[in-house]
């Protein structure tokens, strides 16, 4: 008994002394339920932004609707650093660029009610040449804290032959023990299958390169909306409340795509549970783009609360059908023409013999009921464009 006593004891002693390290080995719970919504200015600007522009982003998003529409994290990307560290080894916002501080920044936001997000990246240095995170994580946690930082975009540049999952798991610890919750988004472009391990480290996770605003194009790292929803098919089981694949921004709005590939493009990140995470040009939004970010029947599809990602029904030559089930019985399904003409799609309601019973059926963009799924329809769809149909079990 004796014996036993003292181990007990002694295992107590060394649980209590590894607790911590346990606490802070995870992240924090139930910050995206569903999938984030936000801007952020990389897409658009690059690392040309600045306190001014971003402060007149974040009265636009108020004022324009956007933040009643779900849009509630601002998110300043890649070059809002000075290039050196300050003595004590802190990241220093560069003084032209952000007089005020990140700090004052994060203040305006919050003002706004909204909330704050920043860019950082895993490796010595970003993918601009501003000071990585590698090495500096928990100070950088607790620097994140003091200034009221709500989303952390944590990038993948200059790693060296450091491993991604222990890279990102550090960071996660470290903001963690910070003890400000933070949304972490993991952006290391899928090149270690971050669905495979990333549900307890970050809430989001890349799982392709950057997206560009044109519909298939493929450069070196820049890849066009078509060619990033095809790298999709098969993640769906991955996904759900909590941990998010990100197949990156919207380009919606942007000069490269045309109204109806804009219109398409949100229409799949919807389905797919995408955070949604506008990157255009909001002081030169039209009324037409501003009504495809504010859709409430598109965004619900991405933010329904049965937390499934949508997956590839069918692909045809010219044509991508796609379907996302959602609360209550209903369902999603997104035609999509991936051909260069005009073409009409047939639908035979009785093909998709995963919706059992009967559905009322409306076009989401026409904002309009069509019938029934009793009976076939036939849709006229242009190059690159979409139909987002919602089905109300009945």
């Amino acid at each position: 008994m004796k014996t036993s006593s003292r181990l007990c004891c002694s295992l107590f002693i060394l649980f209590a002394a590894l607790a911590p390290v346990w606490l802070q080995a995870q992240k924090f719970e139930n910050l995206a339920p569903t999938p984030p919504m936000g801007w952020n200015s990389w897409n658009t600007f690059a690392v040309s932004i600045n306190e001014q522009l971003f402060k007149e982003t974040v009265d636009i998003i108020v004022a324009s609707g956007l933040k009643e529409a779900g849009y509630n994290y601002v998110v300043v990307d890649d070059g809002w650093e000075a290039m050196a560290r300050d003595e004590g080894g802190n990241l220093v916002p560069d003084p032209v660029k952000f007089p005020s501080g990140m700090k004052a920044l994060a203040d305006y936001v919050h003002a706004k009610g909204l909330k704050f997000g920043i860019h950082n990246c895993a490796g010595k240095t970003t993918c601009n040449g501003f000071p990585g995170g590698r090495g500096h994580e928990f100070q950088d946690a607790r620097l994140y804290a003091s200034w009221g930082v709500d989303f952390l975009k944590y990038d993948w540049c200059d790693h060296g032959t450091a491993d991604a999952r222990e890279i990102y798991s550090t960071m996660r610890d470290a903001l963690f023990a910070a003890k400000r919750p933070v949304l972490f988004s993991l952006c290391e472009w899928g090149n270690n299958k971050p669905w495979e391990w990333a549900k307890s480290v970050g809430h989001i996770w890349r799982t392709t390169g950057d997206v560009r605003d044109c519909f298939n194009c493929q450069g070196e790292y820049d890849l066009g909306w078509k060619f990033i929803l095809d790298s999709q098919v098969g993640l769906e089981r991955y996904a759900g409340p909590d941990g998010w694949n990100d197949p990156d921004m919207l380009e919606v709005g942007n000069p490269g795509l045309s109204l109806g590939e804009s219109r398409a493009q949100f229409s799949l990140w919807c389905m797919l549970a995408a955070p949604l995470m506008a990157g255009n040009d909001l002081r030169k939004m039209t009324p037409e783009v501003l009504a495809i970010l504010t859709n409430k029947e598109a965004i619900a599809i991405d933010q329904d609360a049965l937390g499934k990602q949508g997956s590839r029904f069918m692909e045809h030559p010219g044509k991508n059908i796609w379907v996302k089930e959602l609360a209550h019985g209903d369902w999603a399904v997104c035609y999509l023409n991936t051909g260069t003409e005009r073409m009409t799609l047939p639908v035979n309601w009785e093909h998709f013999t995963m919706m059992k019973g009967r559905f009322s059926i409306k076009d989401i963009w026409q904002k309009k009921v069509l019938g029934e799924t009793d009976k076939h329809y036939e849709f006229a769809l242009e190059s690159h464009e979409a139909i987002l149909l919602r089905l109300t079990k009945l």
